[in-house]
């Protein structure tokens, strides 16, 4: 469960709730949440501090319609994500033969295998071409911005 499912959780909570004693944490479990959203900080504190269900379902509402539009699919050409494939890869070859080729304390190669299987993406190529490139079954979001082939 993500934050913003969290919230609505919450929302749904403080409206029906099945324990009253339990309302005073939901609030403050709210409060924090917000923190981390795309929202203003003294207006979802004063939110809180009112304890106004009104105001914050429709702050939530809000949240998931912006979050609705940023995970909306974009259009990204064919060719794009063909020289964005081939820039992962080789980043991710050069990665790996970085890595295999360290010297140890003897002034020779260790001879490993690298463990490396993820990377963050080249800059050059905006993120919803990565996130088309996951679509596609050519990419997959292993978490915090690194990538990994399928």
């Amino acid at each position: 469960m993500n934050a913003l499912e969290k919230l609505r959780q919450i929302v749904s909570d403080i409206r029906e709730p099945a324990d009253p004693m339990r309302v005073v944490d939901d609030w403050a479990l709210a409060g924090r949440l917000l923190r981390g959203m795309p929202v203003g900080r003294s207006r979802a504190e004063a939110i809180c501090g009112e304890r106004d269900i009104e105001a914050l379902d429709e702050m939530v509402a809000w949240i998931e319609g912006l979050a609705a539009r940023q995970d909306a699919p974009e259009d990204v050409s064919e060719e794009v994500m063909a020289s964005a494939l081939k820039a992962f890869r080789k980043r991710l070859k050069v990665g790996r033969l970085a890595d295999e080729s360290k010297l140890g304390g003897r002034y020779t190669s260790g001879g490993k295998k690298s463990g490396r299987d993820a990377i963050i993406p080249p800059g050059e190529f905006g993120p919803e071409v990565w996130k088309a490139l996951e679509r596609a079954g050519k990419l997959r979001h292993t978490g915090q911005g690194f990538y990994c082939e399928r």
